[in-house]
């Protein structure tokens, strides 16, 4: 086992969910391999062509992440290490954060084909692709950025990929709706966290809500100019929010969460050129922190 591989006892949770091998001649590289490859390449972020041989021919490393990020696999993946999770009592529902983190995007991965990418051996487009494949122009060059929801022991359970110089408040509920923690005793999946906090970007009337449709507590400061507009409204304006300075410190484990992901170096710069490559990417970074918890 080499530095950075999957340990026996991560090998053992992470098995029984991985698809079957379809083989259909020549020599078959078995799936610890290849994802001791994926962990490599995403610690390391050293272009695929570079990849030690001991995981193989890079074209088969890359080409089997390449068909799980475009056929949902590796989400399946992530769905069923949250299942295991909360069975087991490892989530952390008292307090799930919201934030973002922006990736600079190096030079190689701009340039993707505008013609939209297939599944392969299929009739169909990948899961997470998107036309504007998440790269957006600023001073700086090419950026995406990564939302997430975070559970209280400092790991993921939502992404979402967008460009660079997208607003956090409009993602808010795109990425509220992609907590989805299955049961493996046949009840209901569960979605709402017990409390949600957020930093100023995600104040707005439209969230707040939202959140309150769903019931969901929440802790979000409003920005000077918003409470001075609803002041100004009188009583048109509403109530003022809550607001809970003791919960609103836990904020610090999002951030760390996202220190965690980016300790990878593909998913602190981005070199895939295809979102639903990326997308990929940074799943295999929080399924491996969900392993090593």
């Amino acid at each position: 086992m080499g530095r950075g591989d999957l340990t026996n006892a991560e090998w053992v949770r992470l098995k029984p969910h991985l698809p079957k091998s379809s083989c259909r001649g020549g020599r078959w590289v078995s799936h610890r391999r290849v994802i001791n490859g994926y962990l490599y390449r995403n610690r390391t972020g050293v272009p695929w062509r570079d990849l030690p041989a001991r995981f193989s021919k890079w074209k088969t490393v890359y080409e089997r992440h390449r068909r799980w990020s475009a056929d949902g696999t590796w989400d399946r993946l992530f769905a069923t290490v949250l299942a295991d999770a909360d069975a087991e009592g490892r989530i952390d529902w008292s307090m799930v954060s919201v934030d973002s983190a922006s990736c600079r995007a190096h030079q190689h991965s701009a340039g993707a084909r505008k013609k939209p990418p297939r599944v392969p051996g299929k009739r169909a487009r990948p899961r997470q692709h998107r036309p504007d494949e998440p790269l957006g122009r600023s001073r700086g060059g090419l950026t995406s950025k990564i939302h997430l929801a975070g559970e209280g022991g400092r790991r993921p359970l939502a992404v979402l990929i967008t460009p660079g110089q997208w607003g956090d408040a409009p993602q808010l509920i795109p990425v509220m709706e992609r907590i989805w923690v299955g049961r493996l005793d046949g009840v209901r999946p569960r979605t709402r966290p017990d409390h949600l906090g957020g930093d100023k970007a995600y104040s707005s009337r439209r969230n707040r809500r939202y959140l309150r449709r769903r019931q969901i507590k929440h802790t979000i400061p409003e920005p000077r100019n918003q409470r001075a507009n609803r002041q100004s409204s009188g009583s048109k304006g509403g109530r003022p929010t809550g607001f809970d300075k003791t919960i609103y410190k836990r904020r610090n484990e999002v951030e760390r969460m996202i220190n965690g992901l980016k300790n990878s170096r593909a998913v602190a710069t981005r070199f895939d050129k295809c979102a639903y490559i990326f997308h990929g990417t940074v799943t295999v970074a929080s399924i491996r922190l969900w392993l090593r918890s």
